[in-house]
C-alpha cells in the first residue's frame, strides 16, 4: 500500500468488518448492513448506505477506500459465455467468467492476478504471479458478473486465475462472503474451491464448518507426468495427494471432484488411464474429465472425441463417478486453462 493511501475495505473479510465497526464504537448488527452495502448492491462510496449513520459512513470515508473493480474488456461467447477483464483499484487486471445454463448462472473467479504454479497446459501461469487478490475483489467478480447478466449468481467457483490454497485465509473470507445472508447469499454446497493439489490447504478445508465443495487438479497419476506438466505441486506426491483425499472424504462426507484436463499422448494412453482408475477407485471420487483447450504457446494438443469417451468409459466401467466437461467460451478464450491478464490484441 503507498505512503498515504488508507486500506481497502475489500481487504477485510466479515470478521475484519465486525472488528473494524467495533472499533467506531458501532452494535453488531452494522456488520450485516455493510455487508448488504458492499457485496450484495455493489455500491461505490460509503455516502451511499443510506441506512448507515451520517457519523458512521464519515468515519467509514475517513479510514478505508472503496473503490470497485472497473470492467476492462468484456467478450461475449456464441454460447452465451461472458468473460470480464477487470481493471483493480491498484490498476492490476484478472480475469473472471460468465457461464449460464437455464435460469442459473456459474462465475468463475480468480483468488490471485496471475499464478505461480506453472502447470504447462494452462495460460495464467504463463506470465508469472502479479499478487494475491483480497476477499472483496473476489466477491466483487461474482457480484459484478452476476449484475452485468441481470441476474443472481447461482454458483461460484475459483476456478479462475491463480492457486486459492496459496492465497487461503482471503479465499475462505471470500467464500463466507459469498454464502452471507447479508450478501449473495450462495449456497455453501453450490460454492467450490478448485486447488492444484496443495495437501494443507485441503486438510485445513476439511477442518471448516461449511460445506464448500472441493475440486482438485489432478491432470495425470503417473508422478513423472504430473511432475513434469505440474512443477509447482511436485512437493506433494499423488500418494500424499490421495491419502489427504480419502481422509477429506472421511472427516467431511463430500465428494471430490478429480480434474482431469486430456492432452492428446501424454495422459490419454492406457498406461495413464490405468493409473488414474487405480488413483480414483476405492473412495469417494468423481472425475471430471476435460478435453484440453488450446492455449498459446503451450505444448501438447487437445484429443479426438473417441480418445475422450474410451477415457470416460474406462472409469465409468471400474465404478467410478465420471463426466466430461461441456465446453464453454473457447472461442472466447475463457475455458479452463485459458484465463490470463491482458487484453485482446485489437483487430488489424
Amino acid at each position: 500500500m503507498p505512503d498515504g493511501a488508507l486500506p481497502d475495505i475489500a481487504s477485510l473479510d466479515a470478521d475484519g468488518l465486525s472488528r473494524a465497526l467495533g472499533d467506531l464504537g458501532q452494535p453488531a448488527f452494522r456488520q450485516r448492513q455493510l455487508i448488504a452495502w458492499l457485496y450484495a448492491r455493489a455500491v461505490d462510496g460509503f455516502e451511499s448506505m443510506s441506512d448507515l449513520p451520517s457519523a458512521l459512513r464519515s468515519a467509514l470515508a475517513e479510514r478505508y477506500s472503496l473503490v470497485l473493480p472497473e470492467p476492462a474488456e468484456v467478450r461475449h461467447s456464441s454460447d452465451g459465455t461472458r468473460k470480464y477483464l477487470w481493471k483493480l483499484a491498484d490498476g492490476v487486471l484478472v480475469e473472471s467468467v460468465g457461464i449460464p445454463v437455464g435460469d442459473r448462472l456459474t462465475v468463475c473467479f480468480s483468488t490471485q492476478a496471475g499464478c505461480a504454479m506453472g502447470c504447462t497446459f494452462c495460460a495464467t501461469g504463463k506470465g508469472g504471479f502479479v499478487r494475491n487478490l483480497t476477499p472483496g475483489e473476489m466477491v466483487w467478480q461474482v457480484v459484478l458478473v452476476a449484475r452485468e447478466f441481470g441476474t443472481r449468481a447461482s454458483n461460484a467457483v475459483a476456478m479462475g486465475q491463480g492457486e486459492p490454497f496459496n492465497n487461503y485465509d482471503a479465499t475462505l473470507g471470500a467464500l463466507r462472503l459469498m454464502n452471507s445472508k447479508s450478501g449473495p447469499e450462495i449456497g455453501a454446497r453450490h460454492l467450490t474451491v478448485s486447488t492444484c493439489g496443495v495437501i494443507p490447504g485441503i486438510q485445513r478445508l476439511s477442518t471448516e464448518p461449511e460445506q464448500f465443495t472441493l475440486a482438485v487438479s489432478l491432470h495425470s497419476a503417473v508422478q513423472a507426468t504430473r511432475d513434469r506438466i505440474m512443477p509447482g505441486v511436485r512437493r506433494w506426491p499423488l500418494d500424499e495427494l490421495q491419502q489427504a483425499l480419502v481422509d477429506y472424504t472421511q472427516r467431511t462426507g463430500r465428494r471430490p471432484t478429480l480434474e482431469f484436463a486430456l492432452i492428446a499422448g501424454v495422459n490419454d494412453t492406457p498406461g495413464e488411464v490405468a493409473a488414474l482408475v487405480d488413483f480414483a477407485r476405492g473412495w469417494m471420487s468423481h472425475v471430471n474429465v476435460i478435453p484440453m483447450n488450446p492455449v498459446v504457446g503451450a505444448p501438447g494438443q487437445r484429443p479426438g472425441d473417441a480418445s475422450v469417451a474410451a477415457v470416460a468409459e474406462a472409469l465409468s466401467a471400474a465404478g467410478i463417478e465420471t463426466s466430461v466437461r461441456t465446453e464453454r467460451g473457447a472461442d472466447i478464450e475463457a475455458a479452463c486453462g485459458q484465463l490470463t491478464q491482458r487484453h485482446r490484441p485489437s483487430a488489424g
